[in-house]
């Protein structure tokens, strides 16, 4: 049997935590470093309970013992990972990106997956980048003329900790230029909505793309065959609003539940970009060890 690939988790909030769940049932991966600011945090002390190595010096501690891991994932923040991403490259380990920091390369699992695997960093873009790029991918694979692209992302306000909401203008713009990027429209629009609601709302998410007279049954198979591919690493993926055409207007509806391995289910926009990070850690594990 190969030996797992070691990694080590930077950022002791939700993401961190939900990371470092899921790499517990993975059968490539070992998170052999857990690091943070705060000792006592509540994620530090979920890193403990499991019997994983902590420290309070965030990349320090990467930086003063480099043999430690072979890939890191940086759930901190944008700026923060300004600082990180020269360190980590200098060090040579592969760097998975979970801030929208436009730093690496963007990377969407089921459409760039391979691309992405020779490269020193890859950025996961966002939540929403990862609920809806893959269907405006899909649709302008078919379409390539699409102008414009907007897609609006709702999620629970209690799935919103103080590194999303403190990354809003981010976010953004992250997902606006990936939507762009992948899709060559010339023109794109990314919202989030915060939703307060009681009981907390599963992750919703709306892409709008302006074209004419679309061939609807060739959208909603692109549209499935795609989702197929999504849900290979986020099970709980699925649309709930087939596309509908109006207007001039193309419209289609996913929602993500997430698997509740750190998280509650509702929490699916947090789930989806660790599934997708952690996916991507798994293909590079495998790729280097052949």
């Amino acid at each position: 049997m190969k030996a797992k690939a070691n990694v080590a988790i930077i950022g002791t909030g939700n993401i961190g935590c939900d990371l470092l769940a899921k790499i517990m049932h993975s059968k490539t991966l070992s998170c052999t470093l857990f690091t943070g600011r705060n000792y006592d945090s509540k994620g530090m002390r979920f890193a403990r309970d499991l019997g994983v190595n902590v420290s309070n010096r965030s990349i320090d501690a990467i930086v003063d013992n480099p043999q430690i891991c072979d890939i890191v994932f940086d759930a901190t923040t944008a700026s923060s990972h300004i600082t990180h991403a020269p360190i980590l490259k200098a060090l040579k380990k592969y760097t998975i990106d979970l801030t929208p920091s436009l730093i690496g390369k963007m990377c969407i699992p089921c459409i760039n997956s391979d691309e992405c695997l020779n490269v020193p960093n890859i950025n996961m873009v966002t939540c929403g980048g990862q609920a809806t790029v893959p269907l405006a991918y899909a649709i302008a694979q078919l379409y390539p003329q699409v102008d414009y692209f907007e897609i609006v992302s709702s999620i629970s306000s209690k799935s919103a900790g103080p590194g999303t909401r403190d990354n809003i203008d981010e976010f953004t713009q992250t997902t606006k230029k990936a939507l762009l990027e992948f899709t060559h429209c010339k023109d794109a629009k990314a919202l989030i909505i915060i939703n307060p609601a009681e009981p907390p709302i599963i992750m919703n998410n709306t892409v709008y793309a302006i074209l004419s007279k679309p061939d609807i049954r060739a959208v909603s198979q692109a549209i499935h065959e795609m989702v197929v591919k999504i849900q290979q690493y986020v099970p709980g993926y699925k649309i709930i609003l087939d596309p509908i055409y109006n207007n001039s207007v193309l419209s289609v509806m996913s929602q993500v539940t997430g698997k509740g391995d750190y998280l509650p289910p509702y929490s699916g926009n947090l789930d989806i970009i660790t599934s997708a990070a952690v996916a991507m850690a798994e293909k590079y594990a495998t790729h280097a060890m052949e």
